[in-house]
């Protein structure tokens, strides 16, 4: 029988492991099956009281067993997304905004487990993490984001901590690539940015718009073979613009006005918008971007359905642009 003590001690640790486990497979659903898995682990290896007692630090067994799980998960994960229709993009985590609120920092509800710096929030880390082979991607978010040592990621990877070391350390390098959209905006700056996208898409002005993207700035959009989305990403701001500039206006010929919000989407800034295909079908789109240098470097669409059931429908009241 599983003790209230047992429970009490995961549920104090859940919102880390949620956290832990969603940057390591890009998709909040799999991350709740990884966390719930660690649960039954748990609670099946150390339900007896002497089995708990020979464990020191519960924090390091838990993180250790999930992150096991989601190396599994990863490398059959990587199967199924050589086959999926189109640009893939991760399951966002869509969370409410408010003007003058508390800066976002991910998942952990405690500050004392906020390890994730916000240069290590966003759509934009997930996308790159795709780079990555599932051990590079394990050995990366347990020590770069979560400050695990090497020592303990060597046990997930079953290898060594040297090898594990060069594991995140041709991770970082993919990371930290030239081509890989940078997100190190602030709160403020998030804002001043987003709004004027939203202020130059909404009057049509190609000039602004290029003007608020970065040069190498990538677009992808990710429709399920539900929606229609560009197959590969578009790169470079005036692709870009033109790209969005032919999206809104299709948009506002919809049936139905486009409505957004601003959200925090994966702890940045974002948008959920709503409209009408001309088909009769209601499309939501959650968009995620990262913002360096007062500019756009990176837009990520998601459209899928499948992706984004989790979402209320937008307040009858929002408006596009959206209220800042």
């Amino acid at each position: 029988m599983v003790t209230v003590d047992l429970v009490a001690e995961f549920e104090a640790e859940r919102g880390r492991l949620t956290a832990l486990a969603h940057r390591m497979l890009g998709s909040r659903s799999e991350a709740e099956d990884a966390v719930q898995e660690t649960w039954l682990r748990y609670a099946g290896a150390l339900a007896d009281p002497r089995s708990r007692a020979e464990i020191r630090h519960l924090g390091g067994w838990l993180t250790t067993t999930c992150a096991r799980i989601c190396l599994d998960v990863l490398r059959s994960a990587r199967v199924r997304r050589e086959t999926y229709p189109g640009q893939w993009l991760p399951e966002p985590v869509v969370t409410p905004w408010s003007a003058g609120g508390p800066e976002p920092d991910g998942f952990a509800p405690d500050p004392a487990d906020r390890a994730v710096r916000r240069d290590r929030l966003g759509t934009a880390l997930l996308v790159v993490l795709e780079r990555l082979s599932p051990e590079q991607r394990v050995a990366f978010v347990l020590h770069d984001v979560f400050a695990v040592p090497f020592a303990r990621v060597a046990e997930v990877l079953a290898s060594t901590p040297e090898a594990a070391r060069q594991l995140a350390s041709r991770a970082r390098r993919a990371v930290t690539a030239t081509d890989a959209p940078r997100h190190t905006a602030g709160p403020a700056e998030q804002r001043e940015v987003l709004a004027a996208f939203a202020a130059a898409t909404e009057s049509g002005d190609l000039d602004a718009l290029v003007r608020i993207l970065a040069p190498d700035v990538v677009l992808i959009g990710d429709g399920g073979g539900h929606f229609p989305a560009a197959r590969r990403p578009v790169v470079g701001a005036d692709p870009v613009a033109r790209f969005l500039l032919g999206l809104f206006t299709r948009a506002g010929r919809y049936g139905q006005r486009l409505r957004a919000e601003p959200v925090l989407v994966d702890g940045v800034l974002g948008l959920y918008l709503e409209t009408v295909t001309p088909d009769g079908r209601p499309l939501r789109m959650v968009t995620g971007f990262a913002v360096h240098d007062g500019r756009i470097s990176g837009l990520f669409n998601q459209l899928n359905p499948d992706k984004l059931h989790r979402l209320p429908a937008l307040d009858p009241a929002a408006t596009w642009p959206p209220r800042w």
